[in-house]
């Protein structure tokens, strides 16, 4: 995983604090032992507590750590590929579940919010995906017009409405998905964690497992600071998992690219200003082959993203373009600083879609988010919960293997360096 020492996470600086955790100190038994604190490794948690099943979340880093903590915070229904080519790809029975469950994904984000007081800056206006240009209005009213025939309150906007919506100039259209809504994500992680432990889950963190290995009918998987004894494992790392030596059926990364996402958050806006952008408080995020996003805080701040890595090379360049785009699409902006920057890493399997694995007795996996982390995440997390206590019916997706991708290596190389040339050059110019 790249160096981010140099970066400044807002939603680090914005959080509430976490709950207390540490590392493991003594040798403990569980009955499911969940690897990663983030979005699906905490809903497990809370869900398997709140059923009374003993469970420990065993996370290298802290909570949040990975892209639960540095994503844009969009609380997105359904996947980035459209609901017809989901079924297209799993099969009316699995396609149509996934979309029916993902499709309530938002309604299950904010109702623990609300059932659990989490202080996470949710707002449920909806997202707006922008239209770049003509193909991005025909691809809107396609998802619009699918979504649509599926009951979902999803519409399909004018250019005008669209500059209404956001105060933003240059954009064709936008779609409204009105079950959607935006959450500061690290804060959100914090109370999963906070609801999970207080529901009786244990959560450890600055706890990567070293080895992990089967013992007669248990797992023992070995910590810096202790030995955590598990009938059942849940692996929840996504793309910011490590490969175990003893443990080879942990490596559900080998079938991921890694595309980058990096943020840049202004500070707090003169009130005149800020009150132009996003006045209903949607977020959102644009149809561009090298996609771009923009949202606000609480505090008045304006969080501008697009793919690309803040690394030695990239991040000058990319803030140049982060700053160019913002006085282009709001002329009436002014001066202003960015105070914080960082970025992330998105999972993109093959099919754009998520993958889940059994690669072992009681050992589930999921893993491929492909920028859609929160409700998702949320969701299969739940999900993964009931199958760990023997509902199988509970998971929308069938158990496929580890299908490693050769080519993977390249196309990040080959995203990262595209999205590098592309801000170099864009927006120099009219």
């Amino acid at each position: 995983m790249p160096d981010q020492s140099s970066q400044k996470n807002l939603w680090t600086h914005s959080a509430p604090p976490a709950p207390q955790t540490g590392p493991v100190d003594c040798n403990l038994a569980t009955t499911v032992a969940i690897v990663g604190g983030g979005f699906t490794g905490l809903s497990a948690a809370l869900h398997l507590a709140e059923a009374g099943i003993d469970c420990v979340v065993l996370e290298a880093v802290s909570i949040g750590h990975g892209g639960s903590g540095r994503n844009v915070g969009l609380v997105n229904a359904g996947m980035w590929v459209p609901p017809d080519d989901v079924v297209a790809t799993f099969g009316a029975d699995v396609g149509n579940r996934m979309l029916d469950d993902l499709g309530a994904g938002p309604s299950l984000v904010f109702a623990l919010i609300e059932k659990h007081g989490i202080d996470c800056e949710a707002v449920r206006n909806g997202t707006l995906h922008m239209a770049v240009g003509s193909a991005g209005v025909r691809d809107n009213r396609t998802r619009a017009a699918q979504w649509q025939r599926r009951g979902a309150p999803v519409e399909a906007l004018s250019a005008s409405e669209a500059e209404r919506l956001t105060g933003a100039v240059g954009f064709d259209g936008a779609l409204l998905d009105r079950r959607a809504g935006t959450v500061q994500p690290l804060a959100y992680a914090h109370g999963l964690a906070a609801a999970a432990i207080k529901a009786g889950a244990r959560i450890f963190t600055g706890a990567p497992v070293r080895t992990a290995t089967r013992d007669g009918a248990a797992y023992r998987l070995v910590t810096p600071g202790g030995i955590v004894t598990a009938e059942k494992l849940i692996i929840a790392s996504n793309v910011y998992a490590s490969v175990v030596p003893s443990m080879n059926w942990s490596d559900h990364g080998s079938q991921l690219t890694h595309l980058s996402y990096f943020q840049f958050a202004t500070n707090p806006l003169p009130a005149a200003v800020i009150n132009r952008i996003l006045p209903e408080e949607h977020g959102t995020w644009d149809t561009g082959t090298v996609m771009t996003s923009f949202r606000k805080d609480k505090a008045g701040r304006l969080i501008f993203g697009s793919i690309g890595a803040l690394d030695a090379i990239g991040t000058g360049t990319h803030r140049g373009f982060a700053r160019r785009s913002l006085k282009a699409l709001f002329p009436f902006i002014g001066d202003f600083e960015f105070e914080y920057w960082w970025d992330g890493i998105i999972g993109m399997t093959r099919s754009n879609l998520p993958v889940f694995h059994q690669p072992a007795e009681d050992v589930w996996s999921i893993t491929g988010y492909n920028g859609r982390g929160i409700a998702p995440g949320t969701v299969f997390g739940k999900a993964l919960a009931a199958v760990s206590t023997g509902d199988r019916n509970a998971m929308p997706l069938l158990t496929s293997t580890v299908s490693p991708d050769p080519m993977r290596v390249l196309k990040t190389e080959f995203y990262k360096a595209g999205a590098l040339a592309k801000h170099l050059i864009d927006r120099r110019i009219g």
